[in-house]
């Protein structure tokens, strides 16, 4: 299978227009032959932790049609980040569309220090299962603690990718902390980051591939727009 890690520019707290940057880059990513594709952490508000509140919704939101329409016709699954609400809080999730079935939201489970004035922990693991192949989720900061690792792989996950939000010096942290659990774990590691001004930081993207070796197989750079697809059977991006 392919799977396809997005870099993007989000539109601080729009999402109608972060909407359409978003479907452009499924075209491309559709175009390489993708089963699916994963953008960054909160992808579609930015990653704005004062305005999640107002901004939450829940994966049945109809502007989040469009993405369940072109999954239907194209075979493609798609992971776009977004708050969501519930009775007790704003989870930072993930919604996850798949060909013609429920949409799924995946909670960030282990939320960062500075997060937690304005969200709450989601509790369960989402693995997809996408022809016959295992794939965790996570969400930037978790993606860093052992613990959720190991919990995806006790639940049979094959790939790992992670939707962050990081500025450079988390992206160094990463860069050390990424292809050392794939080679130790036998896994391949995608991670999704954003480019742009995010809340109180500069996100600095290079979106990167590692495979199960812990070998680098693809990168971006910190200043454009891009995905990179990695052939998970070839060990190879294209």
């Amino acid at each position: 299978m392919k799977i396809c890690v997005v870099q993007t520019k989000s539109i601080k707290g729009n999402i109608q227009s972060n909407i359409e940057i978003h479907k452009r880059w499924i075209d491309i990513g559709i175009s390489q032959k993708s089963d699916l594709i994963i953008f960054p952490e909160l992808s579609l508000t930015g990653y704005e932790p004062e305005l999640g509140e107002g901004l939450a919704t829940g994966h049945n939101d109809t502007r989040l049609d469009d993405f369940q329409n072109i999954s239907n016709r194209n075979n493609v699954a798609i992971g776009v980040g977004l708050p969501t609400k519930s009775n007790f809080g704003v989870f930072i999730s993930m919604i996850i569309l798949q060909p013609n079935r429920p949409r799924q939201t995946y909670s960030k489970q282990i939320l960062h220090s500075d997060e937690k004035p304005y969200f709450i922990e989601g509790n369960e693991q989402t693995i997809l299962n996408i022809k016959d192949t295992k794939i965790a989720i996570a969400i930037c900061y978790e993606s860093l603690q052992i613990k959720h690792l190991e919990s995806a792989i006790e639940l049979g996950a094959e790939f790992y990718i992670a939707s962050v939000s990081k500025s450079q010096n988390g992206i160094k942290k990463a860069f050390r902390y990424y292809p050392k659990i794939a080679s130790k774990y036998s896994i391949s590691v995608l991670m999704s980051n954003c480019i742009g001004f995010c809340d109180d930081f500069e996100s600095a993207g290079q979106t990167s591939v590692w495979d199960d070796n812990g070998i680098l197989k693809g990168q971006l750079d910190n200043l454009n727009e891009g995905l990179l697809v990695y052939d998970t059977e070839l060990k190879t991006m294209s």
